[in-house]
């Protein structure tokens, strides 16, 4: 299918809201009803989600209340073997899926990446993401926000969003960042660890892309895959969505660097980290990974990244492309 092809059956675009499922937040500075056009974004759930709604509350080993399907299982137990069943380990625990997963289109026209938006849309679009994401940490532990660009990345239509995901959990990863920042804080009695990590990366420069008042853009230390970059606000901020406007214009550099260097925007994965429930100490950042390689056998059996073009240089080989 071309570009041309998929523009015209696009669910996505303007005036064909009827294609996605009701909408569920819009932005219309004109005004207007629900499912119409004249919006700038628009969030909708996603019409596949992995995340099933509800109130169920936490199960393990797959076993059910009494007003769930489960529940039938019960009458199978040897009620000779429950009391030893009880002192022996759950070798199968389980949880239910439960939360919210919605999409977030960045804009009406059909562009097939956030490199293409125009600085009013970008914005726009970014904003978008934060007053979702604001939205779902009102009833989650943690809001995971994506964008897959690229087959290769796992985008299913080309037109332009994010993904939204509110866990009722603390995905492992996130919970392992947040005990360092906390142990950090607490063995240097007051400091921030993303942000002084940060003030070292400027100081050294040696992956260091970019910089503004607000953020720095930076290859990280011991990058898992080529050119991967992130974005990491000045000061201090737990919150990505509550903090106002702050690295919007440096994900903009980091997308113009990526489409500058490669001659037009790569197929790519972007998400934000930004402080789980209950979080004291931590500090928000948004990575950018674009899809060059693919990880084999040895990485995914080890859990070892290999990565063949070290962050040193690819911080170079960008801040000639943005001509720094």
């Amino acid at each position: 299918m071309t570009r041309a092809d998929a523009a015209e059956t696009c669910p996505f675009c303007e005036g064909r809201e009827d294609r996605t499922p009701p909408e569920v937040w819009a932005r219309r500075p004109g005004g207007g009803a629900a499912d119409s056009p004249g919006w700038t974004q628009r969030a909708v759930p996603n019409l596949y989600p992995v995340l099933a709604g509800g109130n169920a509350e936490s199960r393990a080993g797959g076993q059910g209340s009494a007003d769930q399907p489960e529940a039938g299982l019960a009458s199978s137990v040897d009620p000779l073997r429950a009391s030893s069943r009880a002192t022996e380990p759950d070798m199968f625990a389980s949880m239910p899926a439960m939360g919210a997963h919605e999409v977030i289109v960045h804009s009406p026209e059909h562009a097939t990446s956030l490199a293409e938006l125009s600085e009013e849309r970008f914005a726009g679009a970014l904003a978008a993401w934060r007053e979702r994401m604001r939205a779902g940490a009102e009833e989650a532990s943690y809001v995971h926000l994506i964008v897959n660009e690229g087959p290769d990345a796992g985008a299913s239509l080309e037109h332009s969003h994010a993904q939204l995901y509110a866990l009722r959990f603390v995905p492992a990863a996130i919970a392992r960042e947040r005990e360092r920042a906390s142990a950090y804080h607490e063995r240097t009695m007051g400091g921030h660890l993303l942000p002084e990590i940060a003030t070292e990366e400027v100081r050294r420069r040696e992956r260091l892309v970019a910089v503004d008042d607000e953020a720095l853009l930076i290859c990280p230390w011991a990058s898992r895959s080529p050119f991967e970059l992130r974005v990491v606000p000045r000061r201090p901020a737990p919150s990505f969505e509550l903090d106002g406007e702050t690295g919007t214009a440096m994900i903009r550099t980091a997308l113009g660097a990526l489409a500058e260097l490669f001659g037009s925007p790569p197929q790519l994965n972007l998400w934000v980290r930004t402080a789980p429930l209950g979080a004291e100490e931590f500090c928000w950042h948004v990575d950018l990974v674009p899809r060059l390689t693919v990880r084999a056998g040895f990485e995914l059996g080890t859990g070892v990244e290999v990565n063949i073009y070290p962050p040193e240089r690819a911080a170079a080989d960008f801040r000639d492309a943005l001509g720094d």
